[in-house]
């Protein structure tokens, strides 16, 4: 998926450079798509910070989208499904990632599935299962899960679920014990 750009000249992008050496906003902003992909709030923001005109922005954004290079709703997507299938993290962890990112929350919702139950129960396990080697306190448990924002029900499930893993574990290792 590797794609070259050609970068335009000064005058297509319309700005100037900043003293000899410095970059034109667009290689700034390829330089840190090549790291790590931006949404285009975000990107415009460190664009701002690195002290670059409105206008010149503006040019170097609008050029990255007609190039494909930034693709908002695609990026959302991606970086939803990669949290989503890959981390331990909640839905509602996962959206406040990524409106921190710069994603608009419309976006957001949109990639979200209908139907998360299965796989947040799943994701409270493991990180109950990280957490706590010995069984605790259930109400301790569950707002462990509530502050990693961990719906009720599905929180709930992995708890009970934890606890019974935990159970049948420790009457494996004790049927072991009188084997020996």
């Amino acid at each position: 998926m590797t794609q070259r750009m050609e970068l335009p000249s000064e005058d297509e992008v319309g700005g100037k450079k900043k003293a000899k050496g410095s970059k034109t906003a667009l290689m700034y902003a390829v330089d840190l798509l090549a790291r790590q992909e931006q949404s285009s709030a975000r990107l415009r923001e460190k664009l701002k910070r690195k002290g670059y005109e409105e206008e010149e922005i503006e040019a170097a954004l609008q050029r990255l989208m007609k190039m494909h290079y930034l693709d908002d709703a695609g990026a959302c997507q991606r970086q939803f499904e990669f949290l989503y299938e890959e981390s331990r993290s909640s839905v509602r962890q996962i959206v406040a990632k990524l409106l921190q990112r710069g994603f608009e929350s419309s976006m957001i919702k949109d990639c979200i599935p209908s139907d998360t139950y299965e796989r947040e129960k799943d994701a409270a396990l493991r990180v109950l299962a990280l957490k706590y080697r010995k069984p605790a306190d259930p109400r301790k448990m569950m707002a462990n899960l509530y502050q990693k924002g961990f719906a009720v029900d599905a929180a709930r499930a992995a708890v009970e679920e934890f606890i019974a893993q935990m159970a049948e574990r420790q009457d494996g290792a004790e049927d072991d014990e009188r084997e020996e």
